[in-house]
């Protein structure tokens, strides 16, 4: 597998592209050689020298499934490198092992791979893990206690947060900031092996009390945590905190251009600190990386915070991680949306510093433009009612059906066509018949003509009742010499058409219509309960019939139901003898209309 190839056409530009332009012209990391990173020595002895033009990443941390959300990231971060020739990584900032698990990291592996994106460049798999890289971390930690510019501090962690101050009132010194550099090394020392409790003390950065920049007043480098971590057993009971491991990954990584969501804005002054001071060090080699922060996407009608996500899980409002309903990858792969339409609608939502929202309606109009060439159609039936033809004997002798085809995509002869049986007795879907139709109605109804597609011209003469009075089934009349694709086929116009199945090779299937699981546009805005706003038809399961042309689809397969919308077979539930069948989204956008 190999990253999507650049479009023909050109991309818009964004700051990102006019920030990579301009380091490549200056030729900013042009001196650059990779040979693997100083945390992976096996790596590093044997990966060939590579001279990536820009270098990126996604790093997420393996303590959950990914969302729509991490697709933009992880769309930027490759499709970035991949227009530029440079090379992204893919590393998992595994520095909080009581959260992490393999499940996750298997899953973003495999999240990243659907999306249509690899970390393999010329033989070398650029996967990472931050545990690589604790050795490192923890000798450049010791460096900064020895050049004065980290300390042990012992204060309870309500005692730090009290003097860390506010946006208006400096932080106030620890009375551990003085301690000399050989007293904070024997400290650290015991910390890393094992003396002293949980929560018992911190190696903190000593930097500025009295910052304007609350993330540079002193920041925690390294906590204990007795913990089993997934990749490094309990070699460690110390572990670096996020905002220090991260910016020395992209450095032993060589990453050119570090690009994360704005909500890491506030951090990058940390993060140059720490650079620029490791490079002084002799730790670290220039030029090192920078960070650039774009707008996160957000999406109208869906929660992305993991912990509201879980509680969906948890409580079981929703069938799993992979429901479809779910904005995470594994639920989006589920319903039905390609990774073509997540990378379209990502790339139309465009790369900005400026907070904003995407409709969800762009992620369904992005399938439709996906879809729409490539998915082969067929008719469907969701809500069955009976059609009986009252006059097939008449029209037909003894024949028990009539053969029908229609191409299996409209503009698209290679793909052949589709063929089922006109019988006397069909299925229609119960919305087209009305005993008494409202306005502007031009489906069946008494004394009405419509097209059955693809088939002829029919009347409709009446219905029949059950004892409760509910309509069990519509008659109608076959109107001779309308034959779909014969002389006489426009001889009677017609206002209505309405696609069908035949009672007789109609393959049984359930039909799961799925829809938003909210019902406001930003359901846990403003500290919202958003549960609130769950939308009780976002799931509806129907048993209705497809016609014979799709009796043998594998799962994971798209189809367009004619006047539908777009469905896919179950990749978990569709087998040949119970086919399902899920909606992915409608032929139009009528929601809230």
């Amino acid at each position: 597998m190999t990253s999507p190839p650049a479009a023909d056409t050109p991309k818009p530009s964004n700051f990102l592209r006019q920030i990579i332009e301009r380091d490549l012209d200056q030729g900013s990391y042009a001196q650059r050689r990779f040979a693997g990173t100083p945390g992976d020595a096996a790596h590093h002895a044997a990966a060939p020298l590579d001279a990536a033009r820009i270098r990126t990443r996604f790093p997420p941390e393996p303590n959950g499934y990914l969302h729509i959300g991490h697709a933009k990231s992880i769309t930027l971060n490759f499709g970035l490198a991949a227009e530029y020739g440079g090379i992204c990584h893919l590393r998992f900032d595994d520095t909080n092992p009581e959260k992490e698990e393999q499940e996750y990291v298997d899953s973003i592996v495999d999240a990243v791979k659907w999306l249509g994106f690899d970390w393999k460049v010329g033989g070398v798999d650029h996967l990472y893990y931050a545990s690589n890289y604790f050795d490192f971390m923890y000798r450049a930690a010791e460096a900064l206690i020895e050049a004065g510019l980290a300390y042990v501090d012992e204060q309870t962690p309500e005692q730090m947060r009290a003097n860390r101050g506010d946006f208006n009132t400096p932080g106030t010194d620890s009375p551990f900031r003085g301690r000399s550099p050989a007293e904070n090394l024997a400290r650290f020392r015991e910390m890393r092996d094992g003396k002293h409790a949980d929560g018992a003390m911190v190696l903190r950065a000593k930097i500025d009390m009295a910052s304007p920049n609350i993330n540079l007043r002193d920041p925690a480098i390294y906590r204990i945590k007795h913990a089993e971590h997934h990749n490094t057993g309990d070699r460690w009971c110390i572990y670096p905190m996020y905002t220090y491991a991260h910016p020395i990954e992209d450095a032993l990584e060589q990453i050119t251009h570090s690009i994360c969501t704005l909500e890491f804005e506030d951090q990058r002054p940390f993060y140059d600190w720490l650079l620029d001071t490791l490079c002084r060090l002799g730790l670290l080699a220039p030029p090192r990386p920078h960070q650039y922060e774009f707008a996160r996407l957000n999406v109208t009608y869906v929660i992305t915070s993991k912990r509201k996500l879980k509680a969906l899980v948890d409580e079981k409002i929703v069938d799993g991680w992979d429901d479809p309903r779910m904005p995470t990858i594994v639920g989006l792969r589920r319903r039905g949306y390609t990774p073509e339409a997540i990378r379209l609608m990502c790339e139309r939502a465009g790369t900005s510093k400026a907070g904003g929202w995407t409709d969800y309606a762009s992620l369904d109009l992005a399938l439709r433009d996906d879809l729409e060439g490539k998915a082969p159609r067929a008719m469907a039936v969701l809500e069955p009612l009976r059609l009986k033809l009252t006059n097939w004997a008449e029209a037909f002798g003894g024949a028990a059906s009539e053969p029908c085809h229609a191409p299996a995509h409209p503009q698209r002869p290679e793909l052949g066509e589709r063929r089922f049986a006109l019988g006397p007795e069909l299925w229609i879907d119960r919305e087209d018949f009305a005993e008494s139709p409202p306005k502007g109605f031009f489906r069946l109804f008494p004394g009405n003509k419509v097209r059955l597609k693809y088939a002829l011209v029919v009347e409709c003469t009446g219905c029949e009742k059950n004892a409760a009075g509910e309509v069990t089934a519509v008659l109608a009349s076959i109107v001779p010499d309308t034959r779909s694709g014969t002389p006489g086929a426009d001889r009677v116009k017609v206002k209505g058409t309405i696609t069908w199945v035949g009672a007789a090779d109609a393959v049984p299937a359930e039909l799961r219509l799925y829809d938003r699981l909210f019902t406001e546009e930003q359901p846990d805005a403003g500290g919202k309960d958003f549960k609130a706003s769950l939308n009780p038809n976002s799931k509806r399961v129907v048993r209705g019939f497809v016609e014979p042309s799709l009796a043998a689809l594998a799962p994971d397969s798209r189809v367009q139901f004619e006047r539908h919308g777009y469905f896919v077979t179950d990749r978990l539930d569709h087998g040949a003898a119970a086919p399902v069948f899920n909606r992915i989204a409608t032929l139009k956008d009528s929601w809230g209309k």
